[in-house]
């Protein structure tokens, strides 16, 4: 009985440890096989997408011209005074202005899959192993290739305060360019970079699948990343240096300050937000499940409705003339291109 008593306690802690050493060995064979995998795929849920567009139940405001095709990207240039909208698959670049005017079609050698103007005429396109330079005026193209990255599939591109370029890549790395096009930095913490937009010398990243926003600085170092709502899925920037993001599934309006990255304000929209732009006044939002944009009034420091216009179906993209005043929204179901003069009144 002595022996009993003795032995039994010994016995449970030497089994306990034993149990306790065979975990650690698990959990730390487990780490060591898994590094890699982890470091090279952050966790990730499915990206949000907008939603798919009823048939029109009002008619469009402002007037409607037509574009065939899938648009896959909008930006407004100021020195062309004009609409530039991306067809990826048929590889050209359609150019609205404000008039009547018909639209002028520029073909461009390669699939590129982002859009950038840089208000003086020029529209930069990312692209596979590089990107696109293009002169709005004349319709030349200059393609432009980023040293050891021929196989690189870049998604987004922006354009800093100092005139460099910033790309980004489907398998989550940032492009920091020298004027040379040579690759200053390298950053390699997302999981996908599916959109870039600059405010200064600072790039802000958004990863669709990790439903971030992340920023970083002209050495090419990371700052903060901050979780972006349920599922975001574009982002812009507004004049007065706001980041605009749309969290589509958890259906809401984000405002975020840059230095530093702090979102500053949180507001719910619904029926799917997705297609975003900035203007001097008013944050532009696209509903996609109802046909409609909303132009809201940041200044009070809480979204504030202003104006709501019909539009056409599926309003995935936006952009803004600030010179006139024109919103232009663009379907992304082949349904034109909707030009609203005088959007703010």
């Amino acid at each position: 009985m002595i022996n009993t008593g003795v032995q039994y306690p010994l016995l449970i802690r030497t089994n306990l440890l034993t149990r306790v050493f065979a975990l650690l060995l698990v959990v730390l064979l487990s780490a060591s096989c898994s590094s890699d995998a982890m470091d090279a795929a952050p966790p990730t849920i499915e990206a949000a997408r907008p939603a798919v567009s009823p048939p029109t139940a009002a008619e469009p405001a402002g007037t409607v011209r037509p574009l065939p095709g899938r648009p896959t990207a909008a930006a407004f240039d100021q020195a062309a005074a004009a609409l530039v909208v991306l067809d990826s698959a048929a590889s050209t670049l359609t150019l609205f202005g404000t008039d009547s005017a018909a639209p002028r079609t520029i073909e461009i050698p390669d699939q590129a899959t982002a859009l950038l103007t840089d208000n003086d005429g020029t529209a930069y396109l990312a692209r596979r192993g590089g990107y696109t330079r293009v002169e709005l005026a004349s319709g030349t193209s200059t393609q432009v290739d980023v040293s050891d990255a021929q196989d690189t599939e870049f998604t987004a591109i922006a354009r800093r305060q100092d005139g460099q370029l910033v790309l980004g890549s489907a398998d989550g790395a940032v492009y920091l360019l020298n004027p040379d096009d040579t690759v200053r930095h390298r950053v390699e913490i997302f999981a996908r970079v599916d959109a870039l937009v600059t405010s200064g010398d600072t790039a802000v990243v958004l990863d669709r699948g990790q439903t971030s926003v992340t920023s970083v600085n002209a050495e090419g170092k990371a700052q903060q990343a901050l979780r972006a709502g349920e599922g975001a899925t574009t982002i812009a920037i507004d004049p007065a240096g706001r980041v605009l993001v749309a969290d589509t599934r958890g259906d809401e309006l984000l405002v975020f300050g840059v230095d530093p990255l702090i979102m500053r304000q949180r507001y719910p929209v619904p029926a799917a937000p997705y297609g975003l732009a900035g203007s001097a006044d008013l944050a532009w939002v696209s509903q996609t499940a109802t046909n409609e944009v909303v132009g809201y009034d940041l200044s009070t420091g809480i979204p504030v409705e202003k104006v709501r216009h019909p539009t056409v179906q599926q309003p995935d993209l936006l952009a803004f003339d600030d010179t006139t005043g024109t919103l232009f929204v663009v379907s992304g179901s082949g349904a034109g291109v909707q030009v609203i003069g005088q959007a703010e009144r």
